[in-house]
């Protein structure tokens, strides 16, 4: 493999195509063997990549599909250059070498008096039949029994210890939010942001969470940034969803009293209005839905808002389908609805 890449170099620049499937059938091996191969290669410091390849298409003019080919840069691994006394000019794998060091003169002197011993050539070996040369693909961690840990120490990984439950790792105090109420509070916090200047060293996510008692009281953006401008007048806190948060709790008044009083649900004429303003509505047909689920595609702002308001009841009406898209198209969009 070492030697395929070497014949395709261009040595002017340290550079070589990969060719998957050139490469495997020069050397007559799979396509799952060069990769291993390579693999190695890279491990070792010989092979790094210049331009990883992709198969997207570049659409270039004349020609119907054209992909990106990964593009392997030759490299020498810097102790070995350190041993052999090689002085380099460059840095990665454009350094090329300048020169040696009279340590590398008189071991390049030793090696060349030393005799080499001719290599054992297995010629049955060579002549075996290659499609036997690609083992199975193992996977990343070998199969290593279990040691008995009994009277010596135990260096073998313990089981996985079991999950927490979800509602037990939740923080105490979490809001439950929705992922539409949650993309919804970031979107009021982009708007938020350039309006006020101390808050925009702050997160995105971490001003959003920070907003959510102003966003839960109906503010739009715009009132939003009028509060935080008065809440933090001639000074620019260092953390400012921080001291958003503070501020917000300490102006937060205390939970009234509760006052000993009649329960309206067991006032007669309450649940006389009660009972008239239910018989008033009129039951919801099929027609109402399909009338529903066909003409508010365009209304999707509305569709949106009576699932934050109502979800059950913008499922019955509007159906899942058209409830997802209404919901995702709010989450995407930045300004007002047209």
């Amino acid at each position: 493999m070492a030697r395929d890449l070497a014949t395709r170099m261009d040595y002017r620049l340290g550079l070589v195509l990969y060719d998957l499937e050139g490469t495997a059938a020069r050397c007559g091996v799979s396509t799952a063997t060069v990769k291993r191969h390579v693999r190695v290669l890279r491990e070792l410091g010989a092979l790094a990549w210049h331009r990883h390849g992709t198969k997207r298409n570049l659409r270039l003019p004349g020609r119907p599909y054209t992909a990106t080919a990964t593009i392997y840069a030759a490299t020498v691994p810097a102790a070995y250059d350190e041993a052999m006394g090689h002085r380099l000019a460059g840095t990665g794998y454009r350094a090329r070498v300048a020169g040696v060091t009279d340590e590398g003169r008189a071991l390049a002197a030793k090696t060349t008096a030393r005799p080499h011993p001719h290599p054992v050539d297995n010629e049955a070996a060579r002549k075996r039949d290659r499609a036997h040369r690609a083992p199975h693909s193992s996977g990343r961690h070998h199969h290593v029994p279990t040691a008995d840990p009994d009277g010596c120490l135990n260096y073998t990984s313990r089981t996985c210890a079991p999950r927490a439950k979800a509602t037990a790792r939740r923080r105490a105090g979490s809001s439950g939010r929705s992922p539409w109420q949650v993309a919804r509070d970031i979107r009021i916090a982009r708007q938020v942001r350039p309006l006020v200047g101390w808050t925009q060293p702050e997160g995105l996510r971490r001003l959003a969470f920070a907003l959510r008692p102003l966003i839960d009281r109906g503010l739009e953006a715009h009132d939003i940034a009028a509060e935080l401008i008065g809440m933090a007048a001639g000074w620019r806190p260092a953390r400012p969803a921080a001291y958003i948060t503070a501020a917000l709790a300490g102006d937060r008044p205390a939970a009234p009293e509760v006052e000993p009083g009649a329960d309206p649900a067991t006032h007669r004429e309450w649940q006389r209005w009660l009972n008239s303003r239910q018989q008033d509505t009129p039951a919801r047909t099929d027609d109402d839905r399909r009338h529903a689920r066909l003409y508010a595609w365009d209304r999707w702002y509305e569709v949106a808002a009576h699932y934050d308001d109502n979800p059950d009841d913008a499922l019955d009406l509007y159906g899942a389908r058209l409830c997802a898209y209404a919901v995702g198209r709010a989450a995407r969009t930045t300004g007002s609805p047209p």
